[in-house]
Protein backbone atom coordinates (compact mmCIF):
# COMPACT_ATOMS: atom_id res chain seq x y z
CA UNK A 1 0.00 0.00 0.00
CA UNK A 2 3.23 1.99 0.52
CA UNK A 3 4.85 1.47 -2.40
CA UNK A 4 1.22 1.76 -4.45
CA UNK A 5 1.08 5.67 -2.50
CA UNK A 6 4.44 7.27 -3.34
CA UNK A 7 3.95 5.93 -6.89
CA UNK A 8 1.07 7.83 -6.94
CA UNK A 9 2.63 10.49 -6.30
CA UNK A 10 5.67 10.19 -8.17
CA UNK A 11 3.23 10.17 -10.76
CA UNK A 12 1.83 13.48 -9.30
CA UNK A 13 4.60 15.09 -9.22
CA UNK A 14 5.55 14.25 -13.27
CA UNK A 15 2.30 14.94 -14.11
CA UNK A 16 2.92 18.75 -12.59
CA UNK A 17 6.62 18.86 -13.74
CA UNK A 18 5.50 20.66 -17.28
CA UNK A 19 3.44 23.42 -15.80
CA UNK A 20 6.24 23.83 -13.30
CA UNK A 21 8.66 24.64 -15.75
CA UNK A 22 6.27 26.72 -17.93
CA UNK A 23 6.23 29.14 -14.83
CA UNK A 24 10.01 28.92 -13.83
CA UNK A 25 11.28 29.61 -17.37
CA UNK A 26 8.15 31.11 -19.23
CA UNK A 27 6.96 33.43 -16.43
CA UNK A 28 9.71 34.15 -13.65
CA UNK A 29 12.23 33.81 -15.97
CA UNK A 30 10.75 36.47 -18.43
CA UNK A 31 10.59 38.66 -15.63
CA UNK A 32 14.03 38.61 -14.41
CA UNK A 33 14.93 39.43 -18.02
CA UNK A 34 13.14 42.26 -18.41
CA UNK A 35 14.39 43.68 -14.85
CA UNK A 36 17.78 43.54 -16.18
CA UNK A 37 16.66 44.83 -19.66
CA UNK A 38 15.64 47.59 -17.23
CA UNK A 39 18.69 48.56 -15.68
CA UNK A 40 21.06 48.43 -18.60
CA UNK A 41 21.22 51.05 -21.79
CA UNK A 42 19.10 48.88 -24.41
CA UNK A 43 17.50 50.46 -27.53
CA UNK A 44 17.04 48.35 -30.24
CA UNK A 45 18.86 45.71 -28.68
CA UNK A 46 19.75 44.23 -25.28
CA UNK A 47 22.65 45.81 -24.25
CA UNK A 48 24.30 43.91 -21.26
CA UNK A 49 25.57 47.42 -19.43
CA UNK A 50 24.48 48.17 -15.75
CA UNK A 51 22.95 51.90 -15.57
CA UNK A 52 21.21 51.60 -12.62
CA UNK A 53 17.95 53.25 -12.21
CA UNK A 54 18.61 55.57 -15.09
CA UNK A 55 15.72 54.13 -17.61
CA UNK A 56 13.53 54.61 -14.17
CA UNK A 57 14.30 58.28 -13.97
CA UNK A 58 13.78 58.84 -17.85
CA UNK A 59 10.57 57.15 -17.56
CA UNK A 60 9.17 59.17 -15.14
CA UNK A 61 10.22 62.37 -16.70
CA UNK A 62 8.26 60.85 -20.03
CA UNK A 63 4.98 63.51 -20.13
CA UNK A 64 3.20 61.04 -22.33
CA UNK A 65 4.05 58.24 -19.73
CA UNK A 66 2.80 60.21 -16.62
CA UNK A 67 -0.50 61.15 -18.63
CA UNK A 68 -1.22 57.16 -19.20
CA UNK A 69 -0.99 56.81 -15.40
CA UNK A 70 -3.29 59.62 -14.78
CA UNK A 71 -5.51 57.97 -17.21
CA UNK A 72 -5.23 54.66 -15.93
CA UNK A 73 -5.82 55.88 -12.46
CA UNK A 74 -9.37 57.47 -13.65
CA UNK A 75 -10.19 54.29 -15.63
CA UNK A 76 -9.40 51.63 -12.77
CA UNK A 77 -11.71 53.86 -10.25
CA UNK A 78 -14.66 54.21 -12.41
CA UNK A 79 -14.20 50.33 -13.92
CA UNK A 80 -13.73 48.88 -10.86
CA UNK A 81 -16.26 51.04 -8.75
CA UNK A 82 -18.96 50.47 -11.67
CA UNK A 83 -18.36 46.69 -12.30
CA UNK A 84 -18.55 46.04 -8.81
CA UNK A 85 -22.07 47.41 -8.28
CA UNK A 86 -23.48 46.62 -11.23
CA UNK A 87 -22.50 42.94 -10.97
CA UNK A 88 -23.79 42.82 -7.42
CA UNK A 89 -27.06 44.37 -8.41
CA UNK A 90 -27.71 41.81 -11.73
CA UNK A 91 -27.11 38.83 -8.88
CA UNK A 92 -29.17 40.46 -6.79
CA UNK A 93 -31.79 40.53 -8.88
CA UNK A 94 -31.39 36.86 -10.51
CA UNK A 95 -31.03 35.58 -7.07
CA UNK A 96 -34.83 36.98 -6.52
CA UNK A 97 -35.60 33.29 -8.86
CA UNK A 98 -36.65 35.55 -11.90
CA UNK A 99 -37.76 33.75 -14.63
CA UNK A 100 -35.98 32.29 -17.45
CA UNK A 101 -32.85 32.40 -14.91
CA UNK A 102 -30.58 30.61 -17.21
CA UNK A 103 -30.97 32.67 -20.13
CA UNK A 104 -30.34 35.69 -17.93
CA UNK A 105 -27.36 34.65 -16.73
CA UNK A 106 -26.02 33.73 -20.09
CA UNK A 107 -27.33 37.34 -21.36
CA UNK A 108 -25.31 38.87 -19.06
CA UNK A 109 -22.55 36.84 -18.71
CA UNK A 110 -22.07 36.62 -22.55
CA UNK A 111 -20.13 39.76 -23.12
CA UNK A 112 -17.49 38.34 -21.55
CA UNK A 113 -16.79 35.63 -23.30
CA UNK A 114 -15.81 37.99 -26.01
CA UNK A 115 -12.57 39.48 -26.90
CA UNK A 116 -11.65 43.13 -25.84
CA UNK A 117 -11.19 43.70 -29.31
CA UNK A 118 -14.65 42.85 -30.73
CA UNK A 119 -15.87 44.47 -27.15
CA UNK A 120 -14.06 47.56 -28.51
CA UNK A 121 -14.98 47.74 -32.25
CA UNK A 122 -18.43 47.30 -31.20
CA UNK A 123 -18.40 50.43 -28.77
CA UNK A 124 -16.38 52.47 -31.53
CA UNK A 125 -19.48 51.94 -34.18
CA UNK A 126 -21.83 52.92 -31.40
CA UNK A 127 -20.21 55.50 -29.96
CA UNK A 128 -18.89 57.24 -34.03
CA UNK A 129 -21.06 60.49 -33.90
CA UNK A 130 -21.71 59.86 -37.55
CA UNK A 131 -23.26 56.07 -37.41
CA UNK A 132 -24.09 55.51 -33.78
CA UNK A 133 -25.82 57.28 -30.83
CA UNK A 134 -25.41 60.89 -32.06
CA UNK A 135 -26.27 60.02 -35.51
CA UNK A 136 -30.00 58.17 -34.22
CA UNK A 137 -30.64 61.06 -31.41
CA UNK A 138 -30.72 63.60 -34.99
CA UNK A 139 -32.66 61.17 -36.67
CA UNK A 140 -35.11 60.95 -34.49
CA UNK A 141 -35.42 64.70 -34.29
CA UNK A 142 -33.12 65.68 -31.72
CA UNK A 143 -30.69 67.59 -34.09
CA UNK A 144 -29.00 69.54 -31.29
CA UNK A 145 -28.24 66.00 -29.68
CA UNK A 146 -24.51 66.00 -28.49
CA UNK A 147 -22.71 62.47 -27.83
CA UNK A 148 -19.25 62.76 -29.36
CA UNK A 149 -17.30 61.78 -26.46
CA UNK A 150 -15.19 59.20 -28.73
CA UNK A 151 -13.66 62.26 -30.55
CA UNK A 152 -13.38 64.37 -27.42
CA UNK A 153 -9.80 64.57 -25.57
CA UNK A 154 -11.53 65.35 -22.65
CA UNK A 155 -14.19 62.45 -22.74
CA UNK A 156 -12.27 59.75 -24.54
CA UNK A 157 -11.14 58.12 -21.59
CA UNK A 158 -14.40 57.04 -20.41
CA UNK A 159 -15.96 55.71 -23.80
CA UNK A 160 -13.17 53.02 -22.50
CA UNK A 161 -14.89 52.33 -19.14
CA UNK A 162 -18.56 52.57 -20.98
CA UNK A 163 -17.71 49.55 -23.21
CA UNK A 164 -15.13 47.58 -21.13
CA UNK A 165 -17.61 47.74 -17.77
CA UNK A 166 -20.46 46.51 -20.06
CA UNK A 167 -18.12 43.82 -20.83
CA UNK A 168 -16.79 42.59 -17.39
CA UNK A 169 -19.89 42.93 -15.10
CA UNK A 170 -21.51 39.94 -16.03
CA UNK A 171 -18.32 38.43 -14.44
CA UNK A 172 -19.11 40.10 -11.09
CA UNK A 173 -22.14 38.93 -11.61
CA UNK A 174 -21.33 35.44 -11.77
CA UNK A 175 -18.81 35.49 -8.58
CA UNK A 176 -21.18 37.45 -6.67
CA UNK A 177 -24.27 35.51 -7.64
CA UNK A 178 -22.17 32.15 -6.21
CA UNK A 179 -21.80 33.90 -3.13
CA UNK A 180 -25.45 35.24 -2.69
CA UNK A 181 -26.65 31.30 -3.46
CA UNK A 182 -24.36 30.04 -0.27
CA UNK A 183 -26.10 33.09 2.15
CA UNK A 184 -27.82 31.24 4.91
CA UNK A 185 -31.88 30.71 3.91
CA UNK A 186 -32.58 31.42 7.59
CA UNK A 187 -31.07 34.77 7.43
CA UNK A 188 -33.83 36.05 5.69
CA UNK A 189 -36.25 34.24 7.25
CA UNK A 190 -35.12 36.04 10.44
CA UNK A 191 -34.81 39.39 8.64
CA UNK A 192 -38.99 39.07 7.51
CA UNK A 193 -39.96 37.98 10.81
CA UNK A 194 -38.02 41.26 12.22
CA UNK A 195 -39.62 43.49 9.87
CA UNK A 196 -36.16 44.48 8.08
CA UNK A 197 -35.75 45.89 4.92
CA UNK A 198 -34.09 43.84 2.42
CA UNK A 199 -31.86 46.68 1.45
CA UNK A 200 -30.25 46.73 4.87
CA UNK A 201 -30.45 42.89 5.01
CA UNK A 202 -28.23 43.47 2.39
CA UNK A 203 -25.55 46.20 3.23
CA UNK A 204 -25.28 44.89 6.71
CA UNK A 205 -25.68 41.17 6.70
CA UNK A 206 -25.19 39.77 3.32
CA UNK A 207 -22.43 41.97 2.06
CA UNK A 208 -19.58 41.57 4.79
CA UNK A 209 -20.54 37.80 3.76
CA UNK A 210 -19.15 37.97 0.15
CA UNK A 211 -15.91 39.00 1.23
CA UNK A 212 -14.14 36.51 -0.54
CA UNK A 213 -16.23 37.40 -4.19
CA UNK A 214 -15.53 40.94 -3.89
CA UNK A 215 -12.50 40.10 -3.20
CA UNK A 216 -11.63 37.78 -5.81
CA UNK A 217 -13.91 39.75 -7.78
CA UNK A 218 -11.27 43.13 -7.28
CA UNK A 219 -8.33 41.12 -7.95
CA UNK A 220 -9.51 40.01 -11.49
CA UNK A 221 -10.89 43.52 -12.68
CA UNK A 222 -7.50 45.28 -10.96
CA UNK A 223 -5.71 42.85 -13.26
CA UNK A 224 -8.05 44.09 -16.28
CA UNK A 225 -7.18 47.39 -15.37
CA UNK A 226 -3.53 47.12 -15.62
CA UNK A 227 -3.59 44.94 -19.05
CA UNK A 228 -5.90 47.40 -20.87
CA UNK A 229 -4.97 47.62 -23.94
CA UNK A 230 -7.46 45.80 -27.17
CA UNK A 231 -9.82 47.94 -26.32
CA UNK A 232 -8.29 51.34 -26.12
CA UNK A 233 -6.27 50.49 -29.58
CA UNK A 234 -10.01 49.28 -31.18
CA UNK A 235 -11.93 52.44 -29.90
CA UNK A 236 -9.56 54.73 -30.04
CA UNK A 237 -5.75 54.14 -30.52
CA UNK A 238 -5.19 56.28 -27.78
CA UNK A 239 -6.48 59.36 -28.71
CA UNK A 240 -7.57 61.98 -29.68
CA UNK A 241 -3.89 62.40 -29.80
CA UNK A 242 -2.85 60.84 -26.13
CA UNK A 243 -6.06 61.63 -24.20
CA UNK A 244 -6.89 57.96 -24.22
CA UNK A 245 -3.05 56.37 -23.69
CA UNK A 246 -2.96 53.55 -20.96
CA UNK A 247 0.67 52.37 -19.83
CA UNK A 248 -0.24 48.93 -21.81
CA UNK A 249 -0.07 50.84 -24.82
CA UNK A 250 2.84 53.03 -23.83
CA UNK A 251 5.04 49.89 -23.16
CA UNK A 252 3.53 47.79 -26.91
CA UNK A 253 4.67 51.29 -28.64
CA UNK A 254 8.48 52.01 -27.06
CA UNK A 255 8.68 48.18 -27.75
CA UNK A 256 7.99 47.59 -31.13
CA UNK A 257 7.03 51.04 -32.32
CA UNK A 258 10.17 53.00 -31.33
CA UNK A 259 12.39 50.14 -30.74
CA UNK A 260 13.39 51.01 -27.26
CA UNK A 261 13.32 48.22 -24.97
CA UNK A 262 14.97 49.62 -22.04
CA UNK A 263 12.30 51.88 -21.32
CA UNK A 264 9.22 49.84 -22.45
CA UNK A 265 10.95 47.02 -19.75
CA UNK A 266 11.25 49.47 -17.11
CA UNK A 267 7.70 50.34 -17.49
CA UNK A 268 6.92 47.03 -17.60
CA UNK A 269 8.27 46.24 -14.09
CA UNK A 270 6.65 49.70 -12.99
CA UNK A 271 3.55 47.72 -13.80
CA UNK A 272 4.28 44.75 -12.16
CA UNK A 273 5.30 46.08 -8.79
CA UNK A 274 2.06 47.56 -9.13
CA UNK A 275 0.02 44.61 -8.88
CA UNK A 276 1.68 43.12 -6.27
CA UNK A 277 1.97 45.97 -3.93
CA UNK A 278 -2.00 45.73 -4.21
CA UNK A 279 -2.87 41.34 -5.03
CA UNK A 280 0.37 40.46 -2.20
CA UNK A 281 -1.63 42.56 0.75
CA UNK A 282 -5.06 41.26 -0.31
CA UNK A 283 -3.33 37.75 -0.62
CA UNK A 284 -1.81 37.80 2.66
CA UNK A 285 -4.93 39.33 4.95
CA UNK A 286 -7.06 36.40 2.96
CA UNK A 287 -5.08 33.52 3.70
CA UNK A 288 -4.80 35.07 7.46
CA UNK A 289 -8.07 35.03 7.94
CA UNK A 290 -8.58 31.56 6.72
CA UNK A 291 -6.01 30.33 9.06
CA UNK A 292 -7.18 32.14 12.20
CA UNK A 293 -11.06 30.54 10.63
CA UNK A 294 -9.48 27.39 10.82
Amino acid sequence: MVKKRQNVSIAAYIAILPMALTVLLAYLGTMLWTARVSVSSSRTFPASDFVGASQYVRLFNNERWLLSLQNVAVYGVLFIALCLIIGFLLAVFIDQKVMAEGALRTVFLYPYAMSFVATGLIWQWILNPELGIQEVLHKLGWAGAKFDWIVDQDMAIYTIVIATVWQASGLVMALMLSGLRGVDEEIWKAARIDGIPRWRVYGSIVLPMLGPSVSTAFVLLFVMVVKVFDAVVAMTQGGPGTASEVPAKFIMDYLFGRANIGLASAASIVLLLTVLAIVAPLYFVRNRRAAMGA
